[in-house]
């Protein structure tokens, strides 16, 4: 910890402390179940749907090129299977991004609790 941790520790009394230690972390799940809901909820449901199906889509195609009988048909699922996964990424980087923000979200209302309590003791 930091020297401004610890005194933002010592003038917190009990009652504060204990509610700053209730703010526990949160999980992958619940952190990816508080992105699903909020102001841009709808496009995060659309966009975890539209992975899943993404990704049944790429392993029909890895499967198929895999099984292919013809050197131009597996290299044509082969392609449709690497720009599945490329688009995959990118919408689940978008997924944990926007987790990643309520993160931060998180954490500045935190300080923003402990400061106005400083604010109140002062």
């Amino acid at each position: 910890m930091t020297d401004i941790d610890d005194r933002i520790r010592s003038a917190l009394d009990e009652d504060d402390r204990a509610f700053l230690d209730s703010l526990e972390d949160r999980g992958l799940f619940r952190q990816l179940g508080d992105s699903l809901g909020g102001p841009l909820g709808g496009w995060a449901k659309l966009v975890f749907v539209i992975t899943f199906l993404m990704s049944l889509v790429m392993f029909y195609a890895a499967w198929q090129a895999f099984h292919a009988e013809d050197l131009r048909a597996t290299i044509l699922w082969a392609a449709g299977s690497v720009a599945l996964i490329t688009g995959i990424g990118f919408l689940k980087h978008w997924l944990f991004s926007r987790m990643n923000m309520f993160t931060v979200l998180r954490e500045v209302k935190r300080l923003q609790v402990q400061v106005a309590m400083l604010a109140e003791k002062d």
